[in-house]
Parts: structure tokens; C-alpha cells; sequence
């Protein structure tokens, strides 16, 4: 019987090196990806949104300027109001478009409860976004 050769010759010995260029080639990849990144990430989104004949414009937030002074008087956009034409008001205002800020500036010396009781009144009237006005600090 004839079975070919019997002398087996030897196969390729296995590579005992590792290769690093594609482990170098990742890497250089990936550091390029965040440097193309990291800057993108600390501002604010860009989006091209899609356009549709439902979507509404949006318009400038509305807002009305609610004023406390040194004696607790309280003023809506410049004109003296007592406490019972402020809560009306600002019913009517509520009414109209529940999603106007009121802007609050009170002074330094008014009491802590007067200014609760400006913002009670806002808020009992339908109006929650209440913002805070205040000066910046001035520089030495």
C-alpha cells in the first residue's frame, strides 16, 4: 500500500511578536475623536431641526416687572398697585398667557415676608416662573 511520503514537513512557525501597528493605528484614531470633540462638548447644541406647516414661531418670553420698594409698596411695570389690584392683575395676566415670567426686584431693606408675600400673590394668580433681578457686584 502506498500512502505518499511519510516524512511531514514543518508548518509555519507561530509569530511570537506582537504587532502594535494596529493597536497604534486605533489609538491615533481615537485620540484624533476627541480632539475633534471635546470642544463640541462645552458649547450648546447646534440642531437643524425639520421644518413642518404645524410648528408655531416662537416669540420673545413675555414678562411683567413686579417692584418692591424700601416701604414694601409694590409697583407692576412702573405703576403703584395695591395688593388687591396686583393679585387682579396679575389674573388677568395669567389669563392671557400663563407662561410670562415675572420679574421681581426688590430692595435691599424690604423684609424676607413682604417678599413672600409678593411672590404668594403671583403665584396664587397662575404665574410660577418667578425670576429674581438683582446688580452685579462692583469690581475694586
Amino acid at each position: 500500500m502506498a500512502f505518499g511520503r511519510l516524512e511531514r514537513t514543518k508548518g509555519p512557525e507561530p509569530m511570537s511578536d506582537i504587532n502594535m501597528t494596529p493597536l497604534v493605528d486605533v489609538m491615533l484614531v481615537l485620540v484624533v475623536i476627541f480632539i475633534l470633540t471635546a470642544p463640541l462638548l462645552a458649547t450648546s447644541i447646534q440642531l437643524d431641526l425639520p421644518k413642518t406647516d404645524a410648528a408655531k414661531p416662537q416669540t420673545a418670553p413675555q414678562f411683567v416687572s413686579l417692584v418692591v420698594d424700601k416701604a414694601g409698596n409694590a409697583f407692576l411695570d412702573n405703576q403703584p398697585v395695591g395688593s388687591a389690584e396686583l393679585a387682579a392683575q396679575l389674573a388677568t395676566i395669567a389669563e392671557h398667557d400663563p407662561d410670562t415670567e415675572v420679574q421681581l426686584r426688590a430692595d435691599t431693606t424690604v423684609p424676607y415676608g413682604r417678599v413672600v408675600e409678593v411672590i404668594g400673590v403671583a403665584q396664587k394668580a397662575g404665574l410660577s416662573r418667578i425670576g429674581f433681578v438683582a446688580e452685579p457686584a462692583a469690581r475694586p
